[in-house]
């Protein structure tokens, strides 16, 4: 910990405070949720009359991240999502109603969707969060519960819609930002943003970097974001982004219930194999929308990403040079008459992908000393040399009406995805394998509103989750080729809710769901395969059924409470008997049973924050994050407790940790800033971060102890 920038952070804030000027303005103007409109079902339509669950987080919640660098500090006060982040820096595992928690890296399931262009590859999948500079998100849609008919297997769990800062209303401004904290913790953020005639703009970059709380899981990243606005005329307005990303984590791994004794301790296998992920990404693209009349528009989206990825393990070191091109066009048709509005749009997507993926056999360096360096010690021996191949293309129609209090969205949606491998290392005969995927999916929801204060609405959807990259390239029944016994996850979700908003003063959302999904994935382990040992199969059938739950209230003037909570009863309820899983002589796991919990999905979550305002400027902040226990594992041998119990342990206990943030905004000429000062954990309890069913029983990843944050940010 910067223990001199902490102790400076502090005394500036209470110099400001015992003697900054009176005339000190909060730099946050409040939102009125009523008044949100929500973008992410591809019609617009205000938050308070949509068909469905959504949560929107404002620039107020996004004001009070201590780091500003990871997505659960962003997502912590919206219910039904569970976000681990195991490593303190930026990767993180992102469920939504259980959906994507068996994902080995990345998002799947999730469609991620950042100031228009998407992030999910042609099978669905998203790799990471890394594009996302949080310090310098305005707003964040998250809508609840498949959505495939929107978004096609990126939309089987939810949807996250991300939106930056647009450019300031002075020519040039901007913003310089600096964080310490505990674990050799820094990320430092220069902005430079301005408006002009029909155009406004914004340039960021940052740093981030930290040592991490168990040993090697130092991280560091780079990130560069180019967005302009334009708007030549009241018809035609475009966004153009251009990003860059530079990203290095070690990878400390999971442990077994053996070899876990402290809370710093990494794997053994992690130091000298110099285990760790690297990706250096870049991005450009642009979504514009034309206007023909008021009665029917536009809107194109058109993007690239290339990027380079390599990964170290004691197994091998992988490398991807990745192109991943796409585009999509929806046509939007506005028939309004008198108190009845209709809007009625067609669309499509269509994504690319080209991976050329290599392998090569990993070497152990028991002399290595600890350091952030990326070299590693590989052999000759070429494992894989492949080429992955994949593409898709969704049309899609949606139907919105409104009259009066009453409100309606239908939307269907007709997905095809291709897959192809070829692998260099065999003969042309049988080099290829192809594996294709198909599925209509479709959504209907309404809302009436009986007051501001009471909208209800109830909804219908399906979900389409397709095997990642991932899973289809670890074949369980040869050493090249797809996995072709796998098949998409599909899922029907019902529910049904209430939101309302009083006076500026009480906002909340109540929703109930049940959701059926049919061929759940799961990891398991073979015998015999030497470098290749986990493979991905389907596990069956679950049930899950929910409630979620947020609430904002002002309960005195200047105190206002915060709640997000979440119950889950998510359990498997068939499983799956294709013997390519289950076949004893090579199978080393086994596929869950009727009545298993599904792993990694505690039955309660709640998080509480209340914010009290001592004066205009002055804000103090407490939080309670709570989790109840929860299952780990897939396999029955592993969840009934008959494997090794020095190993492997089933049952995770939960864990109740107290937050607590400082802050005041400045106002010194021109010059407006904000210091504050954030300590996690306060009670520095012992606790378990993240799990994952490892096939190994290498599943458990301790969280930090106390941790201390020292932010001092000043807008110019």
């Amino acid at each position: 910990m910067k223990t001199r920038v902490l102790i400076m952070v502090f005394v500036s804030c209470m110099g400001n405070l015992l003697f900054g000027q009176e005339n000190a303005t909060d730099s946050l103007k409040t939102v009125r949720l009523d008044e949100v409109v929500i973008s992410a079902n591809r019609v617009p339509i205000l938050l308070k009359n949509n068909p469905g669950s959504v949560s929107v987080v404002t620039p107020e919640v996004l004001s009070f991240m201590p780091k500003s660098v990871g997505a659960e500090e962003a997502l912590r006060l919206i219910p039904g999502v569970r976000i681990d982040n195991q490593h303190d820096g930026e990767r993180v595992h992102v469920s939504i109603r259980g959906q994507g928690i068996l994902t080995e890296r990345g998002l799947r399931g999730i469609g991620v969707i950042i100031d228009g262009i998407p992030a999910n590859d042609p099978s669905g999948f998203a790799p990471d969060l890394y594009d996302v500079d949080w310090g310098t998100v305005s707003k964040i849609e998250v809508l609840r519960g498949p959505s495939a008919s929107l978004y096609g297997g990126g939309g089987a769990a939810g949807i996250l819609n991300i939106s930056t800062n647009d450019g300031g209303s002075k020519p040039v401004g901007g913003e310089v930002n600096q964080i310490f904290g505990s674990n050799g913790f820094s990320k430092s953020l220069l902005q430079v943003d301005g408006s002009h005639n029909d155009i406004d703009y914004r340039v960021s970059y940052s740093r981030t970097s930290g040592d991490g709380y168990r040993d090697h899981q130092a991280f560091w990243g780079n990130k560069i974001y180019e967005k302009i606005n334009f708007k030549p005329s009241a018809k035609l307005s475009v966004t153009q982004i251009i990003s860059h990303t530079d990203y290095f984590q070690q990878n400390p791994e999971g442990l077994n219930i053996g070899q876990f004794d402290n809370l710093r301790q990494a794997n053994p296998d992690a130091n000298p194999f110099n285990e760790y992920q690297k990706t250096n990404r870049t991005t450009a693209g642009f979504h514009g929308k034309y206007k023909f009349s008021e009665f029917h528009d536009l809107e194109l989206t058109a993007y690239i990403r290339s990027w380079n990825y390599k990964e170290t393990s004691n197994k091998a070191a992988e490398y991807r040079n990745i192109t991943n091109p796409g585009t999509s066009i929806q046509y939007n048709l506005h028939l309004n008459s008198g108190k009845v509005k209709n809007d009625l749009s067609f669309g499509a997507d269509m994504k690319w992908q080209n991976i050329d993926l290599y392998k090569l056999q990993s070497a152990s360096n028991p002399q290595r000393q600890e350091s952030i360096s990326e070299t590693n010690l590989e052999t000759d021996s070429l494992l894989a040399n492949q080429i992955i191949s994949q593409k898709s293309i969704g049309v899609f129609a949606l139907y919105k009406l409104g009259i009066g209090k009453f409100n309606l969205i239908g939307s269907m949606r007709s997905d095809a995805m291709n897959n192809e491998l070829t692998n260099k290392m065999l003969a042309l005969d049988t080099a290829r394998t192809v594996k294709n995927f198909r599925k209509f999916s479709a959504r209907i929801g309404a809302s009436y509103s009986f007051s501001n204060s009471a909208n209800v609405f109830i909804d219908w959807s399906e979900g389409f989750t397709p095997p990642s990259t991932e899973e289809l390239a670890s074949n369980p029944v040869g050493y090249s080729g797809f996995n072709t016994h796998l098949v998409p996850a599909t899922s029907d979700c019902k529910e049904i809710g209430i939101r309302g908003f009083v006076n500026e003063k009480l906002s909340y959302e109540i929703t109930g769901f049940i959701m059926n999904t049919e061929n759940d994935f799961f990891r398991f382990k073979q015998s015999g395969r030497g470098n290749q040992e986990v493979f991905y199969g389907n596990a069956g059938n679950s049930k899950r059924y929910g409630i979620e739950t947020s609430v904002s209230y002002e309960l005195l003037k200047n105190l206002t409470l915060q709640v997000a909570y979440t119950f889950a009863d998510y359990k498997y309820v068939s499983s799956v008997i294709d013997p390519v899983y289950t076949d004893p002589v090579y199978v080393l796991t086994s596929p869950p049973v009727t009545g298993q919990w599904l792993p990694n999905s505690p039955k309660h979550q709640l998080y509480t924050e209340i914010v009290y305002s001592l004066s205009k400027s002055f804000k103090f902040s407490l939080a309670s994050e709570y989790q109840s226990k929860w299952a780990i594992y897939t396999d029955p041998k592993a969840y009934y407790g008959e494997l090794d119990p020095s190993v492997y342990q089933n049952w995770q206990n939960g864990f109740n940790l107290f937050h607590a943030r400082i802050s005041y905004e400045l106002n010194i000429g021109k010059v407006k800033g904000e210091c504050s000062i954030f300590v996690r954990n306060i009670t520095a309890s012992k606790y378990m971060a993240f799990t994952e069913p490892d096939p190994d029983g290498n599943a458990y990843h301790p969280g930090p102890a106390r941790e201390f944050f020292g932010n001092i940010k000043i807008k110019f």
